[in-house]
């Protein structure tokens, strides 16, 4: 049986804990509607793959190198699918976000600096929201970058709103703003036409990508904007609203739909941000445009390079919504991060508030001291921030789920386990190549 579902909410008022397993899964009914019920953790996680981060690497990537980084965007796409998995499969067999078995499973040094690291990638993602959403509100209503950035902070009632109506009214939220960012870049699609060539090309490994240090740069930019380490943290901590039985049987078929959920919102989401690199490759790169690396120039070239305003406007909707997404999922993903790494459980909106303040401080800096042309390098840097807190994540994920001690019948098949310790060293390497690159100048 399934467990019962919560009727009243507790005093603490933290999300994570008033939402766990509030969704039941009907035991006796088909299995279309118990699917059904592991509907939705996927498009959360899927929403912090397309944030305005990855906007910024996308675009300077397709500008500046075509379709060549399309192959990456692809495999990383690939990688998250795995990992993803892995995070699942983690909540299910243990009953703990990947967070707690940290806490429980490691030492405490070791553990104290996994949520550091995490806690960055949080502040890195914030602080590409609030560029981001600043940016769209400029771009579509003419409100200054300062200001906007000042406006970001009221993203706060947004999440005490949809704290107020329950998990499930939170997941079709965000799945309504999928669906808007989705209807945006289908028309950018039929207006840039990109060439099938041009696709199938960029979809071969570029030999440069081991020799442009530039190229690598984005390429990283593009793996820390796709595989986000909070994300880890947050679809083992969402899949705990799922009152899964305790039969094996049970855990297993929750396993299996919890995947199929992800991956397909991953191939949506790979969707999206394939278009916005194939978008700019179209409209930029093979007009000799090949420095456009800031979402305002994005936006200001589309109309006279597509000849069309309404590109240049649903371009900057997609961005206020996929803002606003990231904003609903990053803090999901900092309370889940805060609560089973350190124990300390806030109001998601309190949560919410602190971390946006102190991310609203270096983009006011930046945007005050060296004016709006530096926003688009500081979005791909905060997505290098992110590539160099993944291993943070993956590794202990890869470790957790390959080990019966934690797993017991659930430990992941082992042809997964090595496909994601490959994934693991391959992310390990190419950071180290970064770092290296970066102390040799």
């Amino acid at each position: 049986m399934s467990a019962p579902t919560p009727t009243a909410r507790t005093p603490s008022g933290a999300l994570a804990d008033l939402s766990r397993r509030s969704i039941a899964i009907p035991v006796s009914s088909s299995a279309f509607r118990r699917f059904a019920a592991f509907l939705g953790p996927g498009y959360l996680v899927a929403t912090g793959y397309m944030d305005p981060g990855n906007w910024a690497t996308a675009i300077a990537g397709g500008s500046r190198f075509g379709t060549a980084l399309l192959f990456v965007a692809v495999l990383a796409s690939l990688m998250a699918m795995v990992l993803q998995a892995l995070s699942a499969r983690l909540a299910v067999a243990t009953g703990q976000d990947l967070a707690q078995v940290c806490r429980a499973r490691l030492p405490r040094p070791v553990s104290f600096v996994l949520w550091i690291a995490s806690e960055a990638a949080i502040l890195a993602t914030d602080l590409a929201e609030i560029i981001g959403t600043a940016i769209g509100l400029e771009l579509l209503f003419g409100i200054p970058m300062g200001l906007g950035v000042i406006l970001t902070a009221l993203d706060v009632f947004l999440v005490l709103l949809l704290e107020r109506f329950g998990f499930r009214k939170l997941e079709a939220f965000v799945i309504a703003m999928l669906i808007i960012i989705a209807g945006c870049f289908l028309a950018e699609m039929l207006l840039a036409k990109p060439t099938l060539d041009s696709i199938l090309s960029g979809l071969a490994p570029a030999r440069a990508l081991l020799t442009d240090n530039e190229m690598l740069y984005l390429a990283l930019g593009i793996l820390g904007a796709t595989v986000m380490p909070h994300n880890l943290y947050l679809h083992s901590g969402v899949m705990l609203t799922r009152a899964v039985g305790p039969s094996l049987p049970e855990k297993r078929e929750a396993i299996r739909y919890a995947t199929i959920d992800s991956t397909v919102a991953l191939v949506f989401a790979l969707l999206i941000n394939g278009s916005i690199l194939l978008l700019a490759a179209a409209a930029f790169h093979t007009a000799g445009r090949t420095d456009v690396a800031e979402l305002q120039d994005a936006y200001r070239l589309l109309e006279p390079l597509l000849g069309s305003v309404l590109a240049a406007k649903l371009f900057a909707v997609a961005l206020i919504a996929c803002g606003v997404n990231s904003t609903v999922t990053a803090t999901l993903a900092g309370q889940i991060v805060m609560e089973g790494f350190i124990r300390i459980r806030l109001r998601p909106a309190t949560r919410r508030l602190v971390t946006r303040l102190i991310a609203i401080v270096p983009a006011m800096v930046v945007t005050l001291a060296m004016g709006e042309q530096a926003t688009g390098r500081m979005l791909v840097l905060s997505q290098v921030v992110l590539s160099l807190a993944l291993p943070f994540a993956v590794l202990p994920l890869v470790a957790f789920t390959a080990s019966r001690r934690v797993m017991g019948e659930l430990t992941a098949p082992r042809l997964t386990s090595l496909t994601a310790a490959v994934i693991a060293a391959v992310i390990v390497a190419l950071n180290v190549k970064l770092v290296w690159d970066a102390a040799t100048g």
